[in-house]
């Protein structure tokens, strides 16, 4: 599904570019970076192997007020394999940090509200361990702070996830060989119905929208994608969730198999004084399945909170 967007690149102290989108809303070219400068920026944060449809509702609803902007992982969409092989979580903090400034630099100044969703979520609350002037409030979609499991001090937990990092370590040097077979396997029309029949995805679904996504998935790099999906096995975000001060809206998804309902449930536990919001029959794929809810949800979120406008936010009120 084609956007009207701006592209610019932001480089990593490796050299590699990453690419940062600004969303138009139809404007005309010439003067739309001047007459987009001075609305409220949204910064939105992928999930791991997410195309940017994903976004569409959210964009299609806060493009027409606020200048949106989007941003892809290191291999992920238009930006470039990491030059230097790293895929680790600090490194995808380090880029969101850059974005973070670029975007503000190229706006009217002042840190955007951060959407996230699903690894998004882990890579923005270690942006705001780092940087929490950047952050100033957030909605954190189907994403917990670290792996089930990750800060979980049962015996058990630790176990399987000791097991999920052997396995993904040992399964490293195979990926140049089994990535050939699971692209093809992408590219057949079998692909969107097991997805449905094991539950990954509900009836609701948009066909044309999870067939751009398996088209991206396709496109992206094996290697890119297995080494992200090792990083983000390596430690966790829950000790930040104490130092939060700023507006948050939590989104779940009631019938989510990739992170289940009760783990955003302990992020909200862990955070109050958030705002929730769950959205029934909707998956992982919240975000297409249920994407008017969730698009009216944020823009409640940030009216709620004066963060549709370029004054400063109110102080959060009672939570949802």
């Amino acid at each position: 599904m084609p956007y009207r967007r701006a592209t610019h690149l932001v480089s990593a102290p490796d050299g590699t570019r990453v690419a940062v989108h600004t969303h138009s809303s139809g404007m005309p070219e010439e003067g739309r970076d001047a007459a987009l400068a001075d609305r409220p920026t949204v910064l939105l944060t992928n999930g791991i192997g997410t195309s940017e449809n994903f976004w569409r509702h959210i964009v299609a609803d806060l493009e027409q007020d606020h200048r949106v902007v989007h941003w892809d992982y290191r291999g992920h969409g238009m930006s470039e394999e990491s030059r230097d092989g790293d895929y680790r979580v600090n490194v995808h903090v380090d880029d969101l940090e850059r974005v973070t400034e670029a975007a503000m630099a190229r706006g009217d100044g002042r840190p955007p509200h951060h959407i996230a969703f699903s690894m998004g979520v882990r890579i923005l609350l270690e942006l705001y361990r780092r940087r929490p002037e950047l952050v100033p409030s957030m909605t954190l979609i189907a994403g917990t702070p670290g792996v089930p499991g990750a800060a979980d001090p049962r015996w058990g937990s630790r176990v399987m996830l000791s097991a999920a990092k052997g396995m993904l370590a040992a399964g490293t040097p195979w990926v140049p060989v089994v990535a050939p077979a699971v692209k093809a396997f992408l590219a057949t029309p079998l692909a969107d119905p097991l997805a449905r029949a094991v539950g990954a995805l509900r009836p609701r679904a948009p066909r044309e929208d999870i067939a751009e996504f398996l088209d991206a998935l396709y496109h992206m790099s094996a290697q890119a994608y297995w080494r992200t999906l090792r990083g983000l096995t390596e430690g966790h975000a829950w000790d930040v969730l104490p130092s939060i001060r700023v507006p948050v809206l939590i989104i779940a998804a009631s019938d989510d198999v990739l992170v289940p309902l009760s783990e955003v449930q302990r992020l909200h536990r862990a955070l109050p004084q958030a705002h929730w919001l769950q959205v029934d029959d909707a998956g992982h794929a919240g975000l297409l399945e249920a994407g008017t809810e969730i698009a009216q949800s944020v823009r409640g979120f940030l009216d709620a909170h004066g963060l549709a406008d370029s004054g400063s936010p109110q102080t959060p009120g009672t939570p949802g």
